[in-house]
């Protein structure tokens, strides 16, 4: 059973009102996200808030973090309240859907650990099936309403399972949103990658494609680039 709280370097994110706890893909895309010259970021989908939460230890932006679920609204609120910057950061429980087509803020960076197991079979809780499956938040959101809501020189960055990942950028490009950057993540030396850290702009630019490894030959045996990733939040590092 998951902990009731996950504790990091400059903040504790507490989950056990939350369906998705705290978990590497979330740290991944946190630690990842360009936040340079970001004055105002944007968190779909934002659970615990703890990404918007990263984003507020890295940047000195305004952070707005849309969230559905009522319950993952109250908590990611509460998270706030206790961190160090309940003054930039913005609970908004609204669908992202609605919130894309009223907003009139143009954001310098969206980020997004989204809902993407197209094709699993759909868990017995209602909040968790929202938080896993894209019932509620499709992908096509995600592109539709990123494009509406980035500024012109904006990023929007995510982390999506291999396939997932790959579709999306074809289908980013049709829509005029480009990878300029691609990080494929293993989870061991020599295996295939499992999931992508994905950044997206209006504007093409020189593609660049990393690799990041996760864990060496041992269980929590983490490399050195994991480490160096991810060093500012996690205590173990």
């Amino acid at each position: 059973m998951a902990n009731d709280y996950f504790k990091f370097k400059q903040f504790i994110v507490y989950q056990d009102q939350c369906a998705m706890k705290v978990g590497t893909d979330g740290v991944l895309l946190g630690a990842w996200a360009n936040v340079e010259s970001a004055d105002q970021i944007l968190d779909i989908g934002t659970g615990t808030g703890l990404i918007a939460l990263m984003m507020a230890q890295r940047s000195n932006a305004a952070i707005d973090a849309v969230e559905i679920d009522s319950n993952a609204c109250e908590q990611a609120q509460e998270n706030v309240n206790q961190s160090l910057w309940s003054n930039r950061i913005k609970i908004i429980h609204q669908s992202f859907q609605d919130f894309a087509t009223k907003t009139k803020t143009k954001y310098d960076l969206i980020v997004s650990n989204p809902p993407y197991f197209q094709n699993s079979l759909t868990p017995p809780r209602e909040n968790r099936t929202k938080a896993r499956h894209n019932t509620d938040l499709q992908l096509a959101d995600i592109l539709i309403g990123a494009l509406n809501c980035l500024s012109e020189s904006g990023t929007l960055s995510l982390i999506l399972p291999y396939i997932e990942g790959s579709l999306f950028i074809v289908k980013a490009a049709e829509q005029g949103l480009f990878c300029v950057r691609k990080t494929n993540v293993l989870p061991k030396p020599g295996r295939k990658p499992k999931r992508l850290l994905l950044e997206f702009k209006k504007i093409k630019k020189p593609f660049i494609e990393q690799q990041l490894v996760v864990e060496l030959n041992k269980r929590h045996e983490y490399s050195d680039d994991y480490k160096n990733l991810t060093k500012d939040f996690y205590l173990k590092f």
